[in-house]
């Protein structure tokens, strides 16, 4: 087990934190349906897109972080700040991954409690997990974290 003192310590696992939206939304719309996708559009199909985009996003990330020898897990130490691959253009790649396969799941099941559960997601990974990894990220690499939250956005 790693340190603690040498993680973010945050809330809860993101991926936990993602099934649990996601067990969420099915849950109630099993109880009462809501769909908010227009008959027109081939929902399971944009749903589809929507998802493998996602999941494209959330393999070249692990991916990026992998091969940079840094811990994907939240609860195991950072080692370097990796500015490549998706994390030129967002500093939270995965994460952004997560909402977007949320989103797809969403419009492929046509479930209006599906994307709500997006907020309380969204703002657990915000303030419960983001938040903590940027303050360890600042305490454990400075100037060179600084200069990279500088140059990239968090989220687009």
């Amino acid at each position: 087990m790693a340190n603690p003192t040498d993680t973010a310590n945050v809330i809860i696992r993101p991926p936990i934190a993602w099934v649990v939206a996601v067990l969420a939304g099915l849950a109630l719309n099993r109880l009462i349906p809501l769909p908010f996708v227009p008959a027109v559009v081939p929902g399971g199909w944009v749903g589809a897109i929507v998802f493998a985009l996602a999941l494209a996003l959330l393999v070249w990330a692990i991916a990026t972080i992998t091969r940079s020898g840094s811990n994907v897990p939240t609860n195991q130490p950072t080692t370097t700040i990796v500015e490549t691959g998706p994390y030129r253009f967002t500093r939270n790649p995965i994460y952004l991954g997560m909402m977007l396969g949320l989103i797809g799941l969403a419009i492929a099941v046509n479930s209006l409690w599906l994307l709500l559960t997006l907020v309380p997601f969204a703002l657990v990974i915000r303030y419960g997990v983001i938040a903590r990894e940027e303050a360890y990220l600042e305490r454990k690499f400075g100037d060179v974290y600084g200069r990279y939250r500088a140059r990239v956005r968090r989220w687009l």
